[in-house]
């Protein structure tokens, strides 16, 4: 398999040679969707390079979730997997992605023989249980301008570049609101020297 394996170090040597053994690596293009509500889960992700991203839709709005990113699992996967339901959420590539594919028949009995595998999925639940925690304390404090702001500088970091490339609807969606909210904040924000609108692209400053 053609990827750093160090990514899976959080596995010990025997179950490690399971998973390479079983699994298979896929590379995925940005804007790939992987995964859809409804749909039931046969391979659970870990992330080897790139990032995906998880959210749901209601009435044709999006919700950003989270991001998985290199090391990382899907809790909502792993969830659904388990209890053999459909998922409730959707995920697609937000940048180019290699990502390991674990066939979900295999967790039963790894998840048994295997402790050391639970410990992924307990740390992907607390992770994601403080990323809920923030996002609802930036709901109750923060007003939109900073709301925007910081998750730009998010976006930024997670895709480790300079800019990103996205739509003022993309996100409106991202954030739950409209996208003449995103336009009026942004300009907002370029007035106060935060932002730069390029050709589409947006630059942060600290």
């Amino acid at each position: 398999m053609d990827f750093d394996i160090s990514i899976l170090s959080f596995l010990k040597p025997p179950l490690l040679k399971k998973v390479l053994d079983e699994s298979s690596v896929k590379q995925f293009k940005k804007g790939t969707e992987i995964l859809r509500a409804e749909q039931y889960v046969k391979v659970l992700p870990i992330v080897l390079e790139g990032l995906v991203k998880v959210y749901s839709r209601f009435n044709d709005k999006e919700l950003l979730l989270y991001y998985i990113q290199p090391s990382q699992s899907c809790v909502m996967t792993f969830y659904a997997s388990l209890k053999n339901t459909p998922s409730k959420v959707f995920a697609s590539v937000e940048e180019d992605s290699k990502i390991l594919l674990i066939p979900v028949r295999l967790l039963p009995a790894w998840l048994k023989d295997f402790p050391d595998f639970n410990e992924l999925f307990y740390d992907q639940f607390n992770l994601r249980y403080s990323e809920l925690l923030n996002t609802i304390g930036h709901l109750l404090v923060d007003n939109m301008d900073k709301r925007l702001y910081e998750h730009l500088k998010g976006k930024i970091e997670l895709t480790n570049s300079t800019s990103i490339k996205m739509s003022h609807s993309q996100l409106a969606n991202e954030l739950g609101t409209a996208r003449e909210v995103i336009t009026r904040t942004l300009k907002k924000l370029e007035i106060e020297g935060k932002v730069e609108q390029i050709s589409g692209e947006i630059k942060i400053y600290p």
